[in-house]
C-alpha cells in the first residue's frame, strides 16, 4: 500500500530539492493516467480532488477512489482534498479516507483565516492527517483578481496554524492556459526567508516550465498544483476519439484512447520536478 500523507512526500522533497505535482483530478480516466504517469517515473503523486469534482462525484466515492489507486500503485500517492472551504467539509473529507486535506481561508481576514486553519490542522493531526493552508488570494484567468502574499503575515500564518504546507499567492493564476509572465521570485525569496514550511503554487499550469523546474530544485516550493494543461491535453485526445468514428458510441472504448496520450503529457509535467 503506498497512501501517504502530505507531509510525507513534502518534508522529504524540502529537504532533497525537488517538488511533487498536485495533479487536478476529475474523473476516474484521470486519476488513472496520473498514477500511471508517476509509476513510470518513479515519483510520488498528489491526487486532488477540487470543487468541480466534488460537485460531481460525492466525496466518499472519491475517497475510495483515491485509496484503490494508491493501494495498487508502486509509489507514493496522497489523498488530498482541494480548496475546501469550510470546517465540515474538510472533516467529511477525513472520515472519507483522505490523508491530506487544503483548508482556504484566503478570501477572509488574516486573524479569521489563521483561527480556521488552525482548527482545521489541529483535526487534521490528530487522525493522522495532513493540512494545507493559504495565505494571500489566487485569482482566477478572466475573473477574480489576486492579493499577493505578504511575506510577515505568512510568518505568522505559518507560524500560528502549524500547516503542513503553505498556498502562496506570487503572481500565480488558476484556470490560466498560456504561460506569459511567470512568478515573482523576489517575493518568493522574501517569504521563504521567514519560514521553513513548504510552499505550494496553486496555478501551476500557468507558470513557465523552465521556471517550474528552477524553483523545484532552488527553493522552498515543493507542490506545484497542475490542472489545467492536462485538461486540455485530455480533452484534445478525447476530442480526437470521438472525431475518429463518429458512429462509435461506447464511451468506454473512446474513454480508453485518453490513456496514453494522458499519461505521456503528465508524465512531461512530472519531469519539471525533478532532483538533479
Amino acid at each position: 500500500m503506498s497512501l501517504v500523507t502530505l507531509a510525507d512526500v513534502l518534508q522529504p522533497a524540502l529537504r532533497q530539492h525537488h517538488a511533487v505535482a498536485g495533479l487536478v483530478t476529475l474523473g476516474w480516466e484521470d486519476m488513472r493516467a496520473y498514477v500511471a504517469a508517476a509509476e513510470a517515473e518513479g515519483v510520488a503523486v498528489i491526487l486532488q480532488a477540487g470543487p468541480s469534482c466534488r460537485a460531481h462525484t460525492p466525496l466518499p466515492i472519491l475517497g475510495q477512489m483515491f485509496r484503490y489507486l494508491a493501494e495498487g500503485a508502486s509509489v507514493p500517492v496522497v489523498a488530498h482534498l482541494d480548496h475546501g472551504y469550510t470546517f465540515e467539509e474538510c472533516k467529511e473529507a477525513i472520515e472519507c479516507g483522505f490523508t491530506s486535506v487544503m483548508f482556504d481561508g484566503s478570501r477572509k481576514p488574516l486573524a479569521q483565516n489563521i483561527d480556521e486553519t488552525a482548527a482545521i490542522a489541529e483535526l487534521a493531526h490528530a487522525t493522522g492527517v495532513s493540512c494545507e493552508g493559504e495565505i494571500g488570494f489566487v485569482g482566477y484567468s478572466g475573473g477574480e483578481g489576486s492579493a499577493g502574499t505578504d511575506p510577515d503575515e505568512a510568518a505568522r500564518f505559518a507560524r500560528e496554524t502549524g500547516v503542513d504546507a503553505m498556498a502562496i499567492s506570487v503572481g500565480n493564476v488558476h484556470l490560466q492556459q498560456g504561460k506569459e509572465g511567470g512568478l515573482d521570485e523576489s517575493r518568493i525569496r522574501a517569504i521563504e526567508a521567514l519560514t521553513e514550511v513548504p510552499l505550494v503554487i496553486h496555478g501551476g499550469s500557468g507558470v513557465p516550465v523552465a521556471q517550474r523546474r528552477a524553483l523545484a530544485r532552488g527553493s522552498k516550493i515543493c507542490k506545484f498544483n497542475i490542472g489545467t494543461e492536462l485538461r486540455m491535453a485530455f480533452g484534445a485526445a478525447l476530442r480526437h476519439a470521438v472525431n475518429a468514428d463518429p458512429d462509435r458510441f461506447d464511451r468506454v472504448q473512446i474513454l480508453k484512447e485518453t490513456h496514453e496520450p494522458l499519461v505521456a503529457a503528465t508524465r512531461q509535467v512530472l519531469q519539471a520536478f525533478k532532483g538533479e
